[in-house]
Parts: structure tokens; sequence; C-alpha cells
């Protein structure tokens, strides 16, 4: 796995995948977080209670400040916490009339824990070389 991974630095440029594995991290942040935020708003029933959502969005909402200064320990972190929403999605996935919705969160949690870990390891190989 190293060894394919400095091969694919080698053959890239680290500006390059630390650039893509951002985008991805952006773009699969904001959907997890819509998605949170719609489950939390539309799929509760009935009666609107916001702790739920709260409790849901909240984890993700601390990370932002890492995502805009581009700390690699932050999107360290953050994959690690993405981990909990992957495990959430599968859960709902094996629920009746969930399992769209569930298999859709999984798959950006998993989205989100790939492009932290690359861009944890690209960008801090990046500030080593250049200073």
């Amino acid at each position: 796995m190293r060894q394919w991974l400095e091969g694919l630095e080698e053959k890239h440029g680290l500006d390059k995948l630390t650039r893509q594995a951002r985008q991805l991290v952006i773009i699969s942040f904001v959907l997890l977080l819509l998605l949170v935020i719609y489950r939390g708003f539309f799929v509760q029933g009935d009666t609107f209670n916001w702790r739920p959502v709260v409790a849901f969005v909240l984890p993700l909402v601390l990370f932002l400040p890492s995502i805009i200064g581009q700390r690699a320990r932050g999107h360290a972190w953050l994959a690690f916490v993405s981990l909990l929403y992957f495990t959430q999605g599968v859960m709902l996935a094996t629920l009746p009339g969930q399992g769209m919705r569930g298999v859709l969160e999984a798959l950006v949690a998993l989205a989100l824990f790939t492009g932290c870990m690359g861009y944890a390891r690209f960008r801090s190989r990046q500030q080593r070389l250049n200073g």
C-alpha cells in the first residue's frame, strides 16, 4: 500500500493529489451535512425535536475550522468521526424503508473518510518537503 501511494505521488505530484483530496473532502462533507440535516428535519415525523439534529450536526460542524484552515491533523480526526456516520448509514440501510438513504449516507461517509485520509497524508508530506 505504501509503495502504491508513493508511486501515485511520483506520478501525479503532491500538489495535485492534495488539491483533489481537498475537493473530495469539501464535497462529501457538505453532502453528509445535508443528509444529516434532511434526516433531522424531514424524517422525524409529525413532531419536530431539534436535539437529535444538533446531536448529529455538531460533530461535523466542530471540524469546520480544520477544513477551512487546511490542517492535516484535523482532517485525520475528521476521518475517524466519519466512520461513525458510516456505521450509522449501514445500520439505517438495514431498516425497512430506509435502505437507499442509509446506503447513500454510508457511501458519502466513506468518501469523506477516503478524502480526509488522503488529504492528511498528502498535505503533511507536502509540508515536510516545503518546509
